[in-house]
C-alpha cells in the first residue's frame, strides 16, 4: 500500500465531508484576528500559550499538515506570512477560499509533510505544526524536514498524540465503556490490525495512522538539532472518549533551532 497516497484520499474525502478539522473559520474570527483577538490550537482544545506565538506579525510561518481553513487564515490576519502545505488538495482549497473571501495573502503547496524538499532551506521563522504527524509512518523525517526549512532561532510549534492512546481496542471501549489493552506499540495501520479488523478499515476508506514513541516525538526533535523550550497536555473535549477520562490524549511542544555561536 502507498501510505502517503492512500492517506491524500482519506484526507480528501474527509475534507470532502466536512469533519470538525475540515471546517474553515468565518469572516469574523479573521476579522478579529485583524485587531489582535485570537487563538489557535495544536492540539484539540488548548489554546497555544500567547507568549509562545510573540512576534508573529511579519514572520514567514509554515503551517504544516494544518490545511482546512482554520489556522493559516487566523495567523495570515494576525500579520504572519504564511505558506500553507499540505497533502490535501482538498484542505489546502479551504485555505485558499478562506483567503479570497477576506482578502489574506496564503501561499499553498500541495505535499507530503516528511518531504519539504519544495521549499528553500533557512526560509521560514516559524513552522506551525498542529497533531498531524500520527499519519506518516517515521516522524524523524519531518522533525528533520522541519529543521532544514527553519532559520537560526526560528521556532518549531507541534502538536501530536499520546502514543499511549494507541494501545486500546477503541471500538471496545465505545461498545462496552471499558478500555482493553489491545496493540502493542508501535501500532501501525494495518499492520496492527486483525485481518477482519483489516477488511473493516479499508472499508472505511479512513487514513492510515500511526503510534510514535516519546523518544521519536520528543527525543526526536532533540536528534534534529531542536531545543525544547515548552511543553504541555491536552485533552479532547468528548468525556464519552474513554481514554480521555484517564489521561490526556495530545501533547504540545515549543522547540528552537539554535542560533550561531555567540548568539
Amino acid at each position: 500500500m502507498n501510505v502517503i497516497e492512500h492517506n491524500r484520499q482519506a484526507w480528501d474525502r474527509e475534507s470532502r465531508e466536512g469533519s470538525p478539522w475540515c471546517t474553515p473559520v468565518g469572516p469574523e474570527t479573521t476579522a478579529a484576528a485583524r485587531k489582535g483577538a485570537w487563538s489557535v490550537v495544536l492540539t484539540p482544545n488548548k489554546p497555544v500559550p500567547s507568549a509562545w506565538m510573540e512576534g508573529i506579525c511579519g514572520m514567514h510561518v509554515l503551517c504544516l499538515a494544518s490545511g482546512g481553513g482554520q489556522q493559516a487564515p487566523v495567523l495570515a490576519a494576525a500579520g504572519a506570512r504564511v505558506t500553507s502545505f499540505d497533502l490535501s488538495e482538498e484542505q489546502l482549497r479551504k485555505d485558499r477560499a478562506v483567503a479570497e473571501r477576506d482578502g489574506l495573502d496564503i501561499a499553498c503547496i500541495q505535499g507530503d509533510m516528511s518531504d519539504l524538499s519544495a521549499l528553500a532551506a533557512e526560509s521560514f521563522d516559524m513552522v506551525f505544526h498542529p497533531v498531524s504527524n500520527v499519519f506518516v509512518p517515521d516522524v524523524s523525517a519531518v522533525w528533520q524536514a522541519c529543521y532544514r526549512v527553519l532559520r537560526r532561532k526560528g521556532v518549531l510549534l507541534a502538536g501530536f498524540m499520546n502514543p499511549c492512546l494507541f494501545l486500546f481496542d477503541h471500538d471496545e471501549a465505545d461498545h462496552t465503556g471499558n478500555l482493553v489493552v489491545r496493540y502493542p506499540l508501535p501500532y501501525r495501520e494495518p499492520e496492527s490490525l486483525k485481518p477482519a479488523d483489516r477488511v473493516r478499515w479499508q472499508q472505511s476508506g479512513r487514513a492510515a495512522e500511526f503510534s510514535h514513541s516519546l523518544e521519536a516525538q520528543i527525543g526526536g526533535q532533540i536528534s534534529a538539532g531542536f531545543g525544547i523550550t515548552g511543553f504541555y497536555e491536552d485533552r479532547w473535549s468528548d468525556e464519552a472518549t474513554v481514554f480521555n477520562r484517564f489521561s490526556p490524549v495530545a501533547i504540545a511542544t515549543r522547540a528552537i533551532k539554535p542560533g550561531l555561536c555567540g548568539d
